[in-house]
């Protein structure tokens, strides 16, 4: 059962700044709760997220099958994320880089697209994005789930929500 969506942020900035090979036990467990099925991405944020080296991005490879969830596929309510996405992206159109601003500093479609997933699986979205809402033409994650009213956590929320120390 999925239980949490996650953006490339989410995993890839933690294993940066918390090297697999310093932190060994929480990445252990951090990894089991991947390897168990309970971890939602779009396939956008898989070709992202394929890129993080070293164990981390092993396991994200080979998991693939239990972490991606495409339209068509059965098992979940790809029409809801269908339709979530479609009206997120209209709606939020003005903040999204590839509708205009092309700036890094402003949601893409692809942080749009796990926000909706997200939002499709009543599901919080782990990111380690900080918010935008004091631009009035710039957004990050964690301010479009505020706006759509999806749960966001960082990752040490996360942790926090497992129960997983280091």
């Amino acid at each position: 059962m999925k239980r949490y969506c996650f953006d490339t942020s989410g995993i890839s900035n933690p294993a940066e700044y918390m090297p697999q090979d310093i932190h060994q036990t929480m990445w252990r467990k951090v990894l089991e709760i991947f390897k168990s099925g309970s971890v939602a991405v779009t396939p956008e944020i898989y070709d992202e997220m394929v890129h993080i080296p070293g164990e981390i991005g092993a396991c994200i490879i080979a998991h693939k099958d239990s972490l991606v969830l495409e339209i068509n596929q059965s098992g979940w309510d790809w029409k809801s994320y269908v339709q979530h996405s479609t009206r997120m992206n209209e709606q939020y159109r003005g903040f999204i880089s590839d509708y205009g601003s092309g700036s890094p500093k402003t949601v893409g479609l692809n942080d749009m697209s796990i926000v909706a997933l997200a939002k499709s699986l009543n599901l919080p979205c782990v990111s380690m994005e900080g918010s935008a809402m004091t631009s009035p033409v710039k957004r990050k994650i964690p301010d479009i789930c505020i706006m759509d009213g999806v749960d966001h956590l960082t990752f040490s929320e996360f942790l926090r929500k497992e129960g997983i120390t280091l």
